[in-house]
């Protein structure tokens, strides 16, 4: 992991109003030669920032950026996080190091270079422009009350989302959240456990809030982001406060009634749900209609009338078209 430097981190609070800022006002401001603004600008591009410098106006990002504030974290009443700018991974960063956090401990990230998806996919990540989040979590039961936990996660951000006005927010099993049909966040929950022992969690969520043009031709699905679901800016820091409490809290009613208190909350935003789909399960494919989720978080399959659930990190749900 990396931290921006201090003249770094002054250039971006400067352009991240997504205004014209001329290279006499930068560099009164950062007290650099022009030259050096030059220098300084190349450094931030190869974060995935989209810098235009325009002869006669000077410097601008492409859309305003709201950079993670601890100090508006806190008074948001969250505890126990750490901000970074650069880093590989959080998940990787986090279950490299698992004795080292508290309950609840998160590691924030403005950007990742070596983010990953379920089933190792690589997961593209602006500078900024997401809300990159991994939790750590420890469930003294073991590693089978574990079942279902990300639904959970997908749930508590689909609700957030709600509550801050955002429509067309939907759940595709078992752990990518939707906007308008198309996928807007994915999480990943990673467990370490010794037999008999507890099951230690990081659990990773990736919220897409602005892509530039240039990394979102890396992106091989359908996919958005929250900038393009409503025109009024993204509340960054707030939400981030918000998913962090709910999280916490949701975590906690899990450990002590399972799934039981959310198969109805992830009814409401499952996106399949009483549609005929198709489970892909390594070379073989089921159809069916998906009839929502039993307490162990497995998707229900109704075929030829009867109902199974089918449950594994090896699947794959697709509309059937």
């Amino acid at each position: 992991m990396r931290h921006l430097t201090a003249r770094q981190q002054q250039l971006l609070q400067l352009l991240s109003d997504g205004e014209f800022h001329s290279g006499e006002q930068i560099g009164q401001q950062l007290a650099i030669s022009r030259a050096a603004i030059s220098q300084q600008i190349k450094q931030l591009k190869p974060l995935g920032l989209d810098v235009y410098s325009v002869t006669g106006r000077g410097y601008r990002l492409a859309h305003p950026l709201e950079l993670l504030d601890p100090k508006r974290l806190t008074a948001s009443g969250v505890d126990l996080f750490h901000c970074i700018a650069v880093i590989d991974s959080t998940n990787q960063y986090m279950m490299s190091r698992l004795n080292e956090w508290q309950q609840g401990e998160c590691l924030l990230a403005e950007c990742q270079t070596a983010g990953r998806g379920r089933r190792g996919r690589e997961w593209v990540s602006p500078f900024a422009g997401q809300l990159i989040m991994s939790l750590y979590w420890q469930l003294d039961q073991g590693m089978a009350a574990a079942m279902g936990l990300s639904l959970v996660v997908g749930i508590v951000i689909a609700e957030v989302l709600r509550e801050h006005g955002y429509d067309g927010i939907g759940l595709k099993w078992p752990n990518d959240v939707y906007g308008q049909g198309q996928k807007l966040a994915g999480i990943l929950v990673e467990m370490a456990a010794t037999a008999g022992g507890a099951c230690q969690l990081v659990i990773g969520a990736g919220l897409n809030l602005a892509m530039p043009i240039q990394l979102a031709e890396q992106i091989s699905q359908p996919w958005t982001a929250l900038q393009t679901l409503r025109a009024t800016p993204v509340a960054r820091n707030q939400l981030t406060a918000d998913i962090i409490l709910q999280l916490r809290a949701a975590l906690q009613q899990f450990e002590r009634t399972g799934l039981t208190s959310f198969v109805a909350r992830w009814n409401q935003f499952d996106i399949y749900r009483d549609q005929p789909v198709r489970l892909l399960l390594g070379d073989r494919e089921v159809t069916g209609v998906a009839r929502g989720i039993d307490l162990q978080g497995a998707l229900l399959l109704e075929c030829d009338g009867e109902v199974m659930p089918f449950i594994g990190g090896e699947i794959s749900l697709r509309p059937l078209v």
